[in-house]
């Protein structure tokens, strides 16, 4: 009965008469009402035909309803994620607070979605929560700008040019240049080391740790002998699951050193003139995706999905103004001693890639810093040198000229990290790693260090906040500004000259070997 009454819907949707249908399959008018009224069933054949010519499968034809298509959508619908397999840095709805603290900091008005960014945060973790994110990032990329915004900060380089500050600084002849370079490799691994032991600590359990090892104010390596058996279960913070200087024969890798060693390979592939996107290309095909993290999983991922520089960078990105592209400075300062603007320029052409603003900013204010340092030791030209390659009228610019006023009017080391520890939250995510109080502790740790290459480094880590990529950054410029005989024996020989990467087809390498490979790529004369 099924078969006639679906012949039968067939044909009168089609407007078509019995005479017709029989004409179209060669039968009479009178088998076409028998099988309607289910007098009689057409034949195999005639079935597919009809099948074929109404466009509707068999099953839908004969059992009324289509068995395999219902099942086909019940696989569809099983083909979902995991989605609490999914890292939080790769589902954007599991950081929309940090969105909404991020967007709110770049002036955008959408302070009345609060409550909505909130409920959303709390949802489990499943599809319904990255469908509403969506919605949310819509709300963000559509947001006016609230009035009275106090700060100007393009994402694109010549809008960045157009708003800096010159500042000239006296210029020394470059003497040992290969020392300078040999210096800023070795001072950034061993400055990195340092902080390796405390990164993610907050200033309570750090005070306390380096009170308990007799190490306080910092001024060594953590050794797996500082502890006893029960110490580790003193803190929250999981001492445990490191690995101390006492226990390795090198540095053992580290995202802050793996991108001054990628940038080489960059610039050997493609040349001191490469694009964003080669260098979205190189990401792809050196480093596995957990090689990044944040911003630069976020823009990795983006890659992947076809999004080119400068999208890859915006898309669905909380993490857009943290300190990742800060740390990748480092090469585009050593390839350009003496030539700032141009540091700061290759510096852009990287942060671009997975940053915006004052994510860009950090790199381009390191590049610079460390180009002026291979012609002056001085600290206050190479902090205001490097400013001068950003935008004055951006929260990085104030915030790092704060720390510089400051120092310059007498305020004490301790009172001018209590001024950024009360500015920026170190026991969030977003205040711990965003690019501007980590900017505002390497400028106060080169100022109160005054040329001391430990006393700098330690500083820097003890401020706590991201306490490997501020070791590595400070000791980078130092190194640069005064040559490799600034490290004392002590810090360098630790390392044993030897650095692991996770860059495919390189894996470890010597320290000194990378530096003498660095002068190939300086501008030729």
């Amino acid at each position: 009965m099924i078969l006639g009454e679906k012949i039968r819907q067939l044909r009168t949707d089609r407007n078509l008469s019995q005479e017709q249908v029989a004409d179209l399959f060669g039968v009479s008018q009178q088998s076409v009402q028998k099988w309607e009224n289910g007098d009689t069933t057409p034949e195999l054949g005639k079935v597919i035909k009809i099948a074929r010519y109404f466009g509707v499968s068999l099953d839908s034809l004969i059992l009324g309803n289509d068995n395999r298509v219902v099942e086909e959508l019940k696989k569809n619908m099983a083909l979902k994620p995991e989605y609490n397999n999914i890292h939080d840095w790769e589902f954007y709805s599991s950081d929309l607070m940090t969105e909404f603290q991020q967007s709110v900091e770049e002036g955008l008005d959408i302070a009345e979605y609060k409550e909505v960014f909130q409920a959303v945060s709390h949802l489990p973790k499943n599809e319904i929560r990255q469908r509403l994110g969506d919605v949310l990032f819509d709300v963000v990329t559509q947001a006016p700008q609230v009035k009275d915004y106090p700060y100007n900060e393009p994402s694109d380089l010549e809008a960045i040019q157009q708003l800096r500050t010159p500042y000239e600084y006296k210029k020394n002849d470059i003497v040992d240049l290969e020392s300078k370079i040999h210096g800023a490799w070795l001072g950034r691994v061993c400055g990195c080391r340092l902080g390796q032991a405390f990164e993610g600590i907050h200033s309570d359990e750090m005070e306390r740790f380096l009170t308990e090892t007799g190490n306080k104010p910092l001024h060594r390596y953590v050794y797996r002998s500082d502890f006893t058996d029960d110490m580790y279960q003193q803190y929250r913070f999981p001492f445990a699951g490191r690995l101390y200087v006492d226990e390795a024969d090198r540095f053992p890798g580290d995202d802050d050193t793996n991108y001054t060693v990628l940038y080489q390979r960059v610039v050997e592939q493609y040349g001191r003139d490469f694009t964003p996107y080669q260098v979205s290309r190189a990401w792809l095909g050196l480093q596995a995706k957990d090689a990044y993290c944040t911003a630069e999983r976020v823009a990795f991922c983006n890659f992947v999905a076809g999004y080119t520089p400068p999208v890859s960078a915006q898309y669905q990105n909380p993490y857009r103004e943290w300190i990742g592209a800060q740390i990748r400075a480092d090469y585009f300062g050593y390839i350009n001693p003496g030539d700032p603007q141009t540091a700061a320029e290759m510096a852009w052409r990287d942060g671009c890639i997975s940053h915006v603003k004052n994510g860009i900013y950090g790199e381009m204010f390191v590049a610079a810093m460390l180009a002026v340092a291979a012609e002056t030791s001085c600290m206050d030209d190479i902090i205001l040198g490097g400013l001068a390659q950003v935008p004055s009228t951006s929260r990085l610019y104030e915030q790092v000229m704060r720390v510089y006023r400051f120092y310059k009017e007498g305020g004490s080391q301790e009172d001018c990290f209590k001024m950024i520890h009360a500015t920026y939250d170190e026991k969030t995510s977003h205040g711990w790693c965003h690019t501007v109080p980590n900017a505002m502790i390497v400028a106060a740790s080169l100022l109160y260090g005054k040329g001391d290459y430990a006393r700098s480094i330690c500083m820097s880590v003890e401020a706590c906040f991201d306490t490997d990529c501020n070791g590595a950054t400070v000791g980078s410029i130092l190194g640069m500004a005064y040559g490799v005989d600034i490290i004392p024996e002590y810090w360098s020989k630790p390392m044993n000259d030897t650095l692991a990467t996770s860059i495919f087809g390189v894996g470890t390498v010597k320290i000194s070997e990378r530096a003498k490979m660095t002068l190939n790529h300086l501008p030729q004369k």
